[in-house]
């Protein structure tokens, strides 16, 4: 049964920030604009009882009654041969049923083997095997949650040989076989895409842009070495004018979506970020002469 403390609330097809908890207390007393927030969901998996879940928790609630709210996880590990973690998963769904986000998602990755957390998101090799792994994972996350879910493509630095489709066919077919939804991260493309060395927009073109709910920029950093350039996702700087210009080409392609900002390490003031904010916001009102679009997944 659904927490009554929220109802649902729709994210807006407009622009939002991730809200680390650095910047809470400013958030908490300026109420910036933002059209919505989105939270990592792992850092608000404490005890839920009457009382309340402690003073993170409770913050997030206050910001709740005035903002949309989309939960991201970074811990479920959709890739893991072995199946989703039990307890993580319930204390998860807990806290959907707690806050009422308007989306969730999770990323393409694995990150648990044997019971051991790692510390980081770890590609898949794009097989028959892994995909029908991912598929198994995202049905059982789903139905836990009562919910549809979004998957987020990742950015990735190597490749598995002997793969059998491409990122962009394994995310189209995940959606087909599930009925998840897509976070698109355009940041990762464009990482990806430069690490790898292929083009981006085709692989914008081969994905059901219907299924995405949400969409991600950020920051990376440029790695360079005497034999390469290598472009790591490290949400630790403004975003590129090339992330921004394919943001642009996937409006052009999907339409109106709600953008997020996201800014994870050297994190800077919080008027910084806000004006990462105000330029996904301008490129979203570029291509929409409508009042904005709402995504919502009950």
């Amino acid at each position: 049964m659904a927490d009554l403390r929220f109802a649902p609330a729709p994210i807006p097809a407009s622009a939002g920030i991730g809200l680390r908890h650095a910047h809470v207390p400013d958030f908490l007393a300026e109420r910036p604009a933002a059209g919505w927030i989105e939270v990592h969901s792992e850092n608000y998996l404490v005890p839920l009882g009457p009382a309340g879940g402690g003073p993170r928790l409770q913050a997030l609630e206050t910001l709740r009654r005035d903002y949309p709210v989309s939960c991201h996880g970074v811990g479920l590990s959709l890739g893991s041969a072995d199946g989703l973690d039990p307890a993580h998963l319930r204390r998860l769904a807990d806290l959907y049923r707690r806050i009422q986000p308007g989306l969730v998602s999770e990323h393409l990755a694995w990150s648990v083997a044997d019971g051991t957390y790692l510390n980081d998101l770890l590609p898949l090799p794009y097989t028959e095997e892994a995909l029908q792994t991912v598929a198994r994972n995202v049905d059982r996350a789903q139905e836990a949650f009562g919910r549809q879910i979004l998957v987020e493509n990742p950015s990735s630095y190597i490749a598995f040989p002997g793969a059998d489709m491409p990122e962009w066919d394994f995310l189209a077919e995940l959606v087909r076989r599930t009925g998840c939804g897509l976070l698109l991260d355009v940041n990762n493309i464009h990482v990806s895409a430069h690490n790898h060395g292929f083009d981006p927009d085709p692989y914008l073109d081969a994905l059901p842009l219907d299924a995405v709910g949400e969409i991600h920029v950020a920051g990376h950093f440029i790695h360079e070495t005497p034999a390469e350039t290598l472009l790591i996702d490290d949400h630790g700087s403004p975003v590129s004018d090339a992330v921004w210009a394919l943001l642009a080409r996937t409006l052009a392609r999907a339409g109106r979506r709600p953008v997020l900002v996201e800014w994870d390490t050297e994190l800077p003031p919080l008027s910084v970020l806000m004006g990462e904010r105000e330029k996904a916001e301008s490129l979203l009102l570029a291509w929409s002469g409508t009042e904005p679009e709402t995504r919502h997944v009950a």
